[in-house]
């Protein structure tokens, strides 16, 4: 049996603004299938740059970027990919249904398909009763639930999270981590998910990139030996914290700028 492709090959992929600012130094990194991996580091390092990398949102100034070995481009015209902001981005206007639907009728899907789509979307992130809900009579918790459901409604294979949860409260947070981790298993998706949190890449990782800045750099690739699924016994466990206090020391070394040499 072939073993499977690489969900994402990044080559020494970088990013150089024109005005001469490096973004981004040369990245080399191999994301299996399955696997959920954590961007890391302080602000500036770079993590939504390279996410955005990955999606196709930012060419890269040199190196190349494989989804399943094709180019990104091809790969977002196949679907296979779905990507989620920081902010849910709804339209105001419309109904939670129609929020979840518009990336199928951006791509001409007639709603005998889609409608049985966005509600599978929907029972998954459990807002099927909210349908024909407008944005603004949901909490800040189910709107971004809304996003990640149209994230799904395409049935993507890699789903690629840009702080996603970044301005909720904490117990808000921790319920969709928690969900999310549901999610990821029962889709047998590919997460790359970018955050400023250390338990919370604990929590969900199976890998967590560090990232440093002044440049952009990839500093450390950490696995995550801890079984799933992970409760929230799993947070107060002594391998969490003593995880937690490892990349909490790398994240600390990781925001010193870089010796420039002579």
């Amino acid at each position: 049996m072939n073993a499977p492709l690489p969900a994402i090959e990044v080559l020494s992929a970088e990013q150089v603004y024109p005005n001469g600012t490096r973004a981004l130094t040369p990245v080399s990194l191999t994301i299996e299938p399955g696997e959920f991996v954590t961007l890391l580091g302080p602000s500036g390092c770079g993590k939504s740059t390279l996410l955005k990398m990955i999606a196709g949102l930012l060419e890269p100034s040199d190196g190349r970027i494989l989804l399943s070995r094709k180019p990104v481009q091809e790969a977002n015209a196949d679907h296979q990919l779905s990507f989620v902001f920081q902010e849910a981005t709804l339209m105001p206007w419309a109904t939670v249904e129609a929020n979840v639907r518009l990336p199928l009728d951006l791509a001409g899907v007639p709603k005998a398909v889609s409608t049985p789509r966005v509600m599978e979307a929907l029972q998954l992130v459990g807002l099927a009763k909210f349908a024909q809900q407008r944005p603004r009579e949901l909490s800040g918790g189910m709107q971004m639930r809304v996003s990640i459901a149209r994230g799904l409604v395409t049935q993507p294979q890699l789903l690629l999270m840009d702080e996603p949860f970044g301005a909720l409260d904490e117990i808000t947070r921790n319920r969709l981590d928690a969900d999310l981790l549901k999610l990821w298993q029962q889709q047998g998706l590919t997460v790359v998910f970018v955050t400023h949190s250390i338990t919370e890449a604990v929590y969900l990782s199976s890998r967590v990139i560090m990232m440093a800045a002044r440049p952009g750099r990839v500093v450390e690739d950490i696995r995550i030996k801890a079984p799933y699924p992970r409760t929230d016994a799993y947070r107060t466990s002594p391998e969490f914290n003593e995880m937690v206090r490892h990349l909490h020391e790398r994240l600390h070394s990781a925001s010193e700028p870089e010796e420039v040499q002579p």
